[in-house]
């Protein structure tokens, strides 16, 4: 059975894990929202249910029971499919033992499909989710430092009422800390949206939960409670909870989901993982890029002020050369719309990036941003809200942030977001910064310069170069357009010809 509430723990240990001081005062938080325990005598009845992706057709589904029971789903037209998984539990200080959770993936799956489902044998409580399409357009809810207060509650509810296919959370979901109920009570706040569209999270400070010498172990409660697809494909497993990435939209849209209070330095397992990640990206081109982390790396706002620079500067460069289009956090309990920025600076081929940790926490908003207001801040307010994320097709998405005001779901900040995959001009400036093999044709009106990254790829550029300039044989529409180009004293190359040879063969004309 799980254990109540320990207001005296909390007490005792809060210095220890939050840090006492702080350099900010906040306003006061909006009042809990605890939610019970289901008064059944049914040690078996399914609670805390919810799902999130596992590769391209799959789901996992989590839950708990009070006493320990199968783990065991049916799902699909009259339950006729099943598929079974496993159980496992948790201890926290002397205090707490969680509930028994359950784990179970199920698939394949068809997109863009309502399945029915129910937990474990013949139980009284039946769900249903809907998978995401396997094409654009794709829908994306984002909130962060959700929590679990009356705003919090109010955030819920507007989440409730907006079209999306997948929720992302950058961290800090229940504020459990210490006072693990916290993390069942949770459970049952977000099960109604959490079990009928799959959320895909990643940690922050309250889920470290590290108590040194009496509770050193970090995670414990999140790892087992939210378990994500890090290891979906053993090929390309992280190794970690704690960072990920996952494909949706048919791969249309890669989302790398990053930890920030796991280690980021070079060499470490975060960082080997995120270049290996971003090279297959590359192969698989995406048509956008999406970043999830805590903590935010730009921030004009007194809380958290420049408080993970060491991160920025080891990973920043990464996401850059790969054109994220957009990174979101949390972490500061405000919301705040960045332009493209790369290095501090604003750079139209870096990504937007957006602080949405406005949640509902209990600790309340930061409202002391700094002044002046920086020229790459666009936006910036401390209210309780959400954003949408709504990717319309390759080229454009629309961002907007609702605010909770008088429990009404403002749309207070909006802006159409270009993807750079589709940005020649970021494209060409990528491509320069990754070429590893190079050659110039020197042809008096007109110079034809073959970069590659691999040195096979670079041999065949070659071969193109001298069908273009007349010294092999050979033809089509691409490379004839180039070679009257050439014959014809030169002239500015079109841009979309220029594409489709770097497509083929890593191949880029200039005049």
């Amino acid at each position: 059975m799980a254990s109540p509430p320990s207001s005296l723990l909390v007490a005792i240990v809060a210095c220890s894990l939050l840090a006492c001081a702080v350099a900010y005062i906040r306003p006061p938080p909006s009042r809990p929202l605890y939610v019970p325990h289901a008064n059944s005598i049914d040690y078996l009845l399914p609670e805390q249910v919810h799902i999130s992706l596992v590769g391209a057709d799959r789901m996992r589904i989590k839950w708990t029971t009070e006493d320990d029971g199968p783990s065991v789903v049916e799902y699909g037209s009259q339950y006729s499919l099943k598929a079974t998984g496993s159980s496992d539990d948790y201890s926290y200080l002397l205090f707490y033992r969680s509930p028994h959770i359950h784990d179970v993936v199920i698939g394949p799956l068809s997109p863009s499909t309502v399945y029915d489902y129910r937990l474990g044998m013949n139980s009284a409580r039946n769900f249903s989710f809907k998978t995401p399409p396997n094409s654009l357009p794709f829908k994306f809810a984002v909130v962060g430092d959700l929590g679990q207060t009356v705003s919090s509650g109010s955030t819920l509810d507007h989440l409730a009422a907006a079209d999306y296919d997948v929720l992302l959370l950058p961290g800090d979901l229940s504020y459990a800390g210490v006072e693990q109920p916290l993390w069942d009570s949770f459970g049952r706040l977000v099960e109604p949206l959490a079990s009928s569209r799959p959320w895909m999270v990643t940690q922050g400070e309250y889920e470290t939960e590290r108590i040194p010498l009496i509770h050193p172990k970090k995670f414990v409660a999140y790892n087992m409670r939210w378990r994500m697809p890090y290891d979906a494909d053993p090929a390309t497993s992280s190794g970690s909870n704690l960072f990920y990435s996952f494909d949706v939209a048919g791969g249309a849209i890669h989302v790398i989901m990053l930890g920030s209070y796991a280690d980021y330095d070079t060499g470490s397992p975060q960082q080997s993982w995120l270049a290996a990640d971003l090279a297959r990206m590359e192969q698989q081109r995406p048509q956008w890029v999406v970043a999830v982390m805590h903590a935010p790396w730009y921030n004009t706002n007194d809380a958290h002020h420049l408080e993970f620079e060491e991160m920025r500067v080891a990973l920043e460069a990464m996401l850059y050369e790969a054109r994220v289009d957009v990174v979101f956090s949390g972490h500061v309990h405000a919301y705040e719309r960045f332009e493209r920025v790369f290095n501090g600076s604003s750079d139209l081929c870096g990504p937007v990036h957006i602080t949405i940790g406005d949640g509902g926490n209990v600790e309340g908003l930061v409202t002391d941003f700094l002044l002046p207001h920086p020229a790459i801040s666009l936006f910036r307010e401390a209210s309780f809200g959400h954003g949408r994320f709504e990717v319309a097709n390759a080229t454009h998405a629309l961002w907007t942030w609702h605010r909770n005001d008088d429990d009404v779901a403002v749309a207070a900040d909006q802006v159409w977001i270009t993807s750079l995959a589709s940005d020649l001009n970021c494209q060409r400036k990528r491509f320069s910064k990754l070429t590893i093999f190079s050659h110039k044709e020197d042809l008096g009106s007109i110079d034809i310069v073959v970069t590659c990254e691999k040195e096979d790829i670079f041999q065949f550029g070659l071969i193109l170069l001298e069908i273009v300039t007349g010294k092999l044989p050979g033809s089509n529409t691409q490379l004839d357009y180039l070679r009257a180009k050439v014959n014809t004293g030169g002239g500015p190359l079109e841009e979309d010809t220029v594409m489709i040879l770097c497509t083929m063969a890593a191949f880029e004309a200039k005049a």
